[in-house]
């Protein structure tokens, strides 16, 4: 999922060279309401904004299904830990978080429910 259409061109393109028929690119908008996910991979847009970004994460975070995972990567000088607190904080009871990697400058948040 991306706002870019040109990133969501290349996602498609990408994945059809691949033969991967399990990967739909869309924009936010074309996600049903009611789809749960598994797994989110994401580098959140840090630069939108904390209330925009704040919006976009408890958005799509409490989609995850029971037992799945969504990886971020932040850059620790974009806020990587100070969003980690905020997301323990914000999420309901039932989602975690924790950094199990830190390399070169980049954090890796886990938020498991």
């Amino acid at each position: 999922m991306d706002i870019n259409a040109r990133s969501r061109t290349l996602c498609a393109e990408n994945a059809a060279s691949l033969g991967l028929s399990n990967v739909i690119a869309a924009a936010p908008e074309e996600v049903p309401t009611d789809l749960r996910f598994s797994t989110i991979w994401s580098n959140p847009p840090i630069r939108v904004g904390k209330a925009a970004l704040h919006d976009i994460l408890l958005s799509w975070l409490p989609r995850l299904d029971a037992d799945a995972e969504a990886w971020l990567v932040v850059q620790k000088n974009l806020g990587a830990d100070s969003l980690q607190k905020w997301l323990a904080a914000s999420l309901p009871a039932e989602h975690s978080v924790d950094r199990p990697e830190t390399d070169k400058g980049f954090r890796l948040l886990r938020v498991r429910r």
